[in-house]
């Protein structure tokens, strides 16, 4: 009869902690989905920057291939509908003296891309360099880029580059949907990692 309560009081016990280990058991497994994404974008913004410094032909003859090929390797994540690839082509200018780093050309993904510039999946954030204001209608992915005295200045490697020395800046933003958007523990809500991932590699 001992025996039986106590096999009993264990399965009450059992009943009690099992929706815990579930919870903390998906939890773990969103989490792990979360780094593996991040993990993914990193490589694909070191990938998109060593292409663009590296490619024989002009950026604006292959900034879409280089863009496409980088997000033809980011399976699992789906980079066409929740995704954005920007190239930044940045240039050192010194002028009375005083080096600034000026934008020479930026490209985004066009795919998705439809004729007033939008994405069909909606997801378009803004450059975090340099945020275009005149994106070609025929080309959705390249930037009408002002030359001369009008060329816009960024604060990426101001006066660390020499005259006419050229970086390329290739940006990648996702927009990671975790199932676990935060933590709640005594009182405190500690936030998870994404929704939104970016990563910026400079080459």
């Amino acid at each position: 009869m001992r025996a039986r309560g106590q096999a009993g009081i264990a399965a009450v016990e059992f009943a009690l902690l099992l929706p815990i280990l579930l919870v903390l058991f998906i939890a773990l497994i969103d989490v792990g989905r979360a780094l593996q994404a991040n993990m993914i974008i990193i490589n694909l913004g070191r990938e998109g920057a060593n292409l663009a410094s590296r490619g024989k032909l002009q950026l604006s003859e292959n900034a879409q291939a280089i863009i496409g090929q980088v997000a033809a390797s980011a399976p699992p994540l789906d980079m066409s509908k929740l995704g954005m690839i920007y190239i930044t082509r940045i240039m050192g200018s010194t002028a009375n003296g005083v080096t600034k780093s000026i934008v020479l050309e930026q490209y985004r993904w066009d795919d998705s891309v439809n004729n007033r510039g939008y994405r069909v999946s909606g997801y378009a954030p803004a450059s975090k360099i340099w945020t275009c204001g005149n994106w070609a209608s025929t080309t959705a992915g390249s930037c009408v880029v002002p030359g001369g005295n009008s060329a816009p200045v960024v604060s990426m490697m101001s006066g660390q580059l020499l005259d006419g020395e050229v970086i390329y800046v290739v940006e990648v933003f996702y927009k990671f949907n975790m199932l676990f958007k935060s933590f709640t523990f005594g009182g405190f809500s500690t936030p998870t990692l994404g929704p939104d991932f970016y990563s910026m590699t400079v080459f």
